[in-house]
């Protein structure tokens, strides 16, 4: 039974709130992990909860972003401390030292560790410094080649924490079957994201050239290796033969951005794909598009695609880590193998061909974000369970 959510919890003569330290190690960053944490630090109920973000590398080097600026907002306005280490590099071990004695000072009652690092030092110094609820929070699994990272997670972070959390069943099953960890410490929890903002009214399609009536089919997300665009624009290459006025935006940056411009060039699909860059217009950009895509060769549970059905699009992803948690074959979309642009083209060329289909799998994909996959509900998810782990251990030492 859990603990009662409408009163605060005790934890001596005076009844006082939960207090609640989140980790992670970068803030204001394109991140989905770093956002998601923001969000649950932000959104945690004031009347039951003391919250504070610790990040490990705050503040940065030079001036801060304007993702960063705007992650101060949400904190100042929502009434989230912000505790940050200082920390530069690996070897800056000894600042770990400073959350120790925050951890003691504070008297912290959980701490919620986000993503590998953090989850590491995060169970480390949380037993160290006695804290009584250590939770460890993994967003992706792709390291089935990596012993010492299997040795730390299954060593470490999970005998560490009172529970490893995964964001798909697919990262769960990795964790019990090839990791070995205990299956009573892990822990799947889906991730949320918030509704999308409502668009502005901006013609996206006019303002690139593109006519009406044209097909559009769209990615937003970092470019780095694990999303795999290259095989988007390889599969688009193959798409232009029957569907020749098809266009395909890539919205976002980084370090991946100049070789697939030079694959794009190589391809001939100049006229066919548009590289916009960072964009602070993404709903409108969502509506621009006909079909969302996402091509990664890993995944855990992509904050992207809950956005991408939040905007009613069909999706075609990738069959791999918890995507299949979110798009159901021929009910939100479709499911194609990774690294296969034939069949990501041949997946593509299905929906165009059936706009009045591929609109109901949209219109799907909405109802079932706003219904399973919406922030609020992961916030009181992580609440039950936060007070579930206190009550199990008053019980314990009782």
């Amino acid at each position: 039974m859990l603990p009662d959510m409408d009163r605060p919890s005790s934890f001596g003569p005076h009844p006082r709130r939960v207090r609640v330290l989140t980790l992670i190690d970068f803030m204001g960053t394109d991140g989905g992990a770093e956002g998601l944490a923001l969000s649950v630090a932000t959104r945690l109920d004031p009347a039951r909860f003391e919250s504070t973000l610790c990040v490990s590398r705050w503040p940065p080097p030079g001036p801060p972003s304007t993702a960063a600026g705007a992650a101060l907002e949400q904190l100042s306005a929502s009434g989230v401390r912000l505790f940050g280490l200082r920390r530069r590099g690996k070897v800056d071990v000894w600042v770990w030292a400073r959350l120790v004695r925050y951890l003691r000072r504070e008297r912290i009652d959980v701490l919620h560790a986000h993503k590998f690092g953090a989850n590491v030092w995060g169970t480390l110094l949380g037993r160290l410094a006695r804290v009584p609820v250590v939770l460890a929070h993994e967003h992706t699994w792709s390291f089935e080649g990596k012993p010492l990272r299997r040795f730390l997670d299954r060593e470490v972070v999970a005998r560490g924490a009172d529970r490893f959390i995964a964001v798909s069943r697919e990262d769960q099953r990795r964790m019990i079957e090839i990791e070995h960890i205990d299956p009573r410490r892990t822990l799947f929890i889906p991730n949320g994201v918030h509704s999308l903002p409502a668009p502005s009214g901006r013609d996206v399609r006019a303002e690139l050239g593109i006519r009406p009536g044209a097909a559009v089919i769209g990615v937003v997300g970092v470019l780095r290796p694990q999303k795999a665009h290259h095989v988007l624009l390889r599969a688009a290459a193959l798409l232009v033969e029957s569907w020749p006025e098809v266009h395909v935006l890539i919205v976002g940056d980084g370090p991946e951005r100049a070789s697939l411009e030079r694959l794009t060039a190589e391809l001939g699909l100049q006229d066919t794909v548009r590289f916009l860059g960072s964009r602070t217009d993404v709903p409108d950009v969502l509506c621009a598009l006909d079909i969302a895509v996402c091509c990664s060769d890993f995944e855990g549970s992509p904050l992207a695609v809950m956005e991408y059905m939040d905007a009613a699009l069909p999706v075609v992803a990738t069959e791999v880590g918890g995507l299949p948690d979110l798009i159901e074959p021929g009910v939100h979309g479709l499911l194609v193998p990774p690294s296969d642009p034939a069949a990501l083209a041949e997946a593509l060329a299905t929906l165009l061909g059936d706009p009045h289909g591929a609109r109901a799998m949209g219109e799907r994909g909405r109802q079932r974000r706003r219904a399973e996959f919406d922030i609020d509900v992961l916030v009181r998810r992580l609440e039950h369970l936060y007070l579930e782990l206190l009550a199990e251990r008053a019980r314990k030492h009782a």
